[in-house]
């Protein structure tokens, strides 16, 4: 049986869950396909099959035509939490024809300065942000510069789909995320959203950012990650985000750090929050967003 602490925030997610199956990012608000996943995630093999299939459902129903899936029921462009899509694909075991055309759509996304025309531009026009162009990530919204967050989200779909996916170009583009990330990491050993320094100035690191940074950078054969655990374990001691909290103790736990079990109080309303809290807590369910090593 789960902890007092992960079983009310299971408890309040199945309070919260939506009639279509879903969740919004709060408590009786639309649903929407991130707090839906990471919902699904914190309830796997917690709650009985209708209501977590009713999620997956939904879940199944928004992808578009293109391989992409849409961020809601009333929008219907691409969107960054395609990535989310295809991990809750690897964590149900469904490697079928809309997990490959999931995976396909992801790999052919790109931040817009790494496309061919921006990286020809680049070679006369000044790069102030001090960004290597060939280490590829992935944006919010496709025609967008690439941003941590999103890069994280889709090198962890992309480890965890990599032994059921035949191809070159998919751990090309591992390699060159995993490359966009530690050259995009702070002076203090964390990361901020999409910079480590703007006009010659070192920018600080945040606790979210930090915790995916360290998820996406999981099983990288090329990161020497002690000193960037030492600032996450700092941040956690630190902050006080709900969201940075979660996400550093997803990644520390998954990076094989003990930590104690939180104490702070639930905020039911809080979805998304409480979805990665339960996540981030003792058994957890951490450990469904760990890729195993990749296949030689």
């Amino acid at each position: 049986m789960p902890g007092t602490y992960r079983k009310e925030r299971l408890d309040a997610l199945l309070a919260a869950q939506n009639d279509d199956g879903g969740w919004g990012y709060f408590a009786g608000k639309k649903s929407w396909l991130e707090p839906t996943v990471y919902s699904l995630l914190a309830l796997h093999a917690s709650t009985d099959d209708s209501r977590w299939n009713r999620g997956w459902n939904l879940v199944r129903s928004w992808q578009l035509p293109d391989g992409s899936w849409r961020a809601n029921a009333l929008t219907a462009e691409p969107h960054w939490s395609t990535a989310l899509a295809i991990t809750l694909h690897c964590v149900r075991q469904e490697f079928d024809q809309s997990f490959h055309k999931g995976v396909q759509w992801l790999l052919s996304t790109t931040g817009e300065e790494s496309t061919a025309l921006s990286r020809f531009v680049g070679l006369f026009v000044e790069n102030h942000l001090g960004h290597d162009r060939k280490f590829a990530g992935w944006p919010w919204v496709p025609g967008t510069t690439a941003w941590i967050e999103p890069t994280s989200h889709s090198l962890v779909a992309l480890k965890k789909a990599a032994p059921h996916v035949n191809s070159g170009e998919l751990r090309r583009r591992i390699v060159l995320a995993e490359g966009m990330i530690l050259r995009r990491r702070c002076a203090d050993g964390g990361w901020n959203y999409g910079s480590r320094e703007a006009l010659g100035i070192h920018l600080p690191s945040y606790p979210e950012t930090t915790g995916l940074a360290l998820l996406g950078l999981q099983s990288c054969p090329e990161a020497e990650l002690s000193q960037d655990i030492a600032r996450a374990m700092s941040l956690l001691g630190q902050t006080q985000s709900r969201l940075g909290r979660a996400w550093l103790g997803i990644s520390l736990r998954n990076l094989g750090q003990n930590l104690p079990e939180d104490t702070r109080p639930l905020y039911p309303r809080d979805v998304l929050s409480t979805s990665l809290e339960a996540l981030a807590s003792p058994g957890g369910g951490h450990a469904l967003l760990r890729p195993a090593a990749l296949p030689a």
